[in-house]
């Protein structure tokens, strides 16, 4: 993990596009701004990985419609 020190007004860059700026500390929390291109996709992280979690359970079913398709379709052969 990188960790850098930045003072309010100040920023970063990752890459040649997204930049992020200390715009406000205040007690424990601090304010970001993130200049990013339109597709890159910013979440905080417990939305992040509530998002993935659904993904995959959406995979997983997706999964298991297509089982049940296969079984009946082999059931309808046999039958």
């Amino acid at each position: 993990m990188l960790v850098l020190t930045r003072k309010k007004k100040e920023s970063i860059m990752i890459g040649d596009e997204i930049e992020i700026t200390i715009l406000a500390v205040e007690g424990e929390q601090v304010k970001l701004g993130i200049n990013a291109p339109r597709h890159v996709e910013i979440h905080r992280k417990e939305v992040y990985v509530e998002i993935q979690k659904a993904n995959q359970e959406a995979a997983q079913q997706a999964t298991r419609t297509i089982d049940l398709s296969q079984i009946l379709k082999q059931w309808k052969q046999e039958g």
